[in-house]
């Protein structure tokens, strides 16, 4: 049985096309279709529900000392307010999920997860946790909103004053409100675009995205589903748990390596693994189909006869104007500006190996 997010009548009501995901009824779409949702958030604007993700809050005296464990990125140096990403790994040095951690204060954490993993991430947190902390589910306290785009800045302001709105990417300013709304304000996204997250109490969420919609009338805002997400994240080469990443893949075999401190005084689970493992095997790159047609996920690449590895997500990017995808391969096999092919239902599509993130926007 799939849950409703907060804002499952209000997406109704716009006439957003429902689909089940990660346990969740949420839009793919909405009448203006994906590529103009994902045109709008790269030129314009765009609104996102994404309620389904998991929020848990880690508290106590040792709560620094479990997120050093538990994680692999250094969590020691931050400053209150500030964000970080990091994967969270298994005895084997493969990735239990990827999060991101808020510091709200000393001894104080607020944890977001992704949706399909919340369960899966909040028993490992509960199974591994030692001295004095607390681990609390506080997924369905919470609705989420994700105003992303160029212009996202601009509505923004219009309902809240500027001191509100945290200076730096990858940092939130806690306690605070828009259109009067209680909620965190975080300058995060998924989109590879300047924007925020908002964090709100459920109850609030539909009016908070009433407000949004219409202080970004003028600026071309306009709501956008799962559909957009995707190809949004994709064109960021934004990895996403279950293609770039999975139980078995380690986060350095995935060009994740800013995010894990081999270094860092505490052991972390799945240091040793990735120890033992050596130097990845195995490497993430970007592929540009210069062939005719569209690659999706799980499709082997050849250089000549000789298979090298396989794609993980894949789509046609609205924005760029052509079809990519990202893939898992054997280390050194390819480089940039290498030509191979993707097997794609057995037939055999050309694609040029290009660097990754397809798309960065111009600061």
């Amino acid at each position: 049985m799939e849950l409703k997010t907060p804002l499952y009548d209000a997406h109704v009501k716009a006439g957003g096309k429902i689909v089940p995901f990660a346990g969740y009824l949420l839009p793919v779409q909405y009448g203006t279709g994906v590529i103009t949702e994902h045109m709008a958030v790269r030129e314009k604007a765009g609104l996102f529900d994404v309620s389904h993700m998991g929020e848990v809050l880690c508290q106590g005296k040792d709560a620094l000392a479990n997120l050093q464990k538990l994680l692999t990125n250094d969590f020691t140096n931050m400053v209150d307010g500030q964000a970080r990403y990091s994967p969270m790994c298994n005895e084997n040095g493969g990735t239990v999920d990827d999060l991101i951690v808020y510091k709200r204060g000393d001894n104080d954490y607020f944890i977001v997860v992704n949706a399909a993993n919340k369960d899966k991430d909040y028993q490992w947190m509960l199974d591994h946790q030692f001295g004095e902390v607390t681990f609390t589910d506080a997924s369905s306290e919470y609705g989420q909103i994700a105003l992303q785009g160029p212009k996202a800045m601009e509505i923004l302001k219009k309902l809240t004053a500027e001191e509100n709105i945290p200076k730096k990417y990858y940092h939130a300013v806690f306690d605070t409100e828009v259109a009067g709304i209680p909620c965190i304000i975080s300058k995060t996204g998924y989109t590879g675009e300047d924007g925020v997250e908002l964090y709100l109490a459920s109850e609030n969420a539909e009016k908070m995205w009433d407000a949004l919609l219409e202080a970004g009338k003028d600026e071309g805002l306009i709501p956008c589903g799962l559909g957009a997400r995707d190809t949004l994240r994709m064109e960021a080469a934004m990895p996403l748990y279950g293609h770039e990443m999975d139980d078995e893949i380690s986060p350095l075999e995935t060009a994740l390596k800013f995010a894990v401190k081999m270094g860092k005084e505490e052991d972390f689970i799945g240091k040793k693994a990735m120890e033992e493992r050596g130097e990845p095997k195995i490497t993430r790159i970007g592929l540009k189909v210069t062939g005719r047609g569209i690659i999706r996920e799980h499709q082997d690449i050849y250089v000549g006869e000789k298979k090298i590895g396989h794609t993980t997500s894949g789509t046609h990017c609205p924005f760029l104007g052509y079809p990519i995808a990202m893939a898992l391969v054997d280390a050194g096999s390819v480089e940039i500006g290498n030509k191979v092919e993707v097997d794609v239902r057995g037939r055999k599509v050309e694609a040029e190996v290009i660097a990754l993130p397809f798309y960065k926007r111009a600061k």
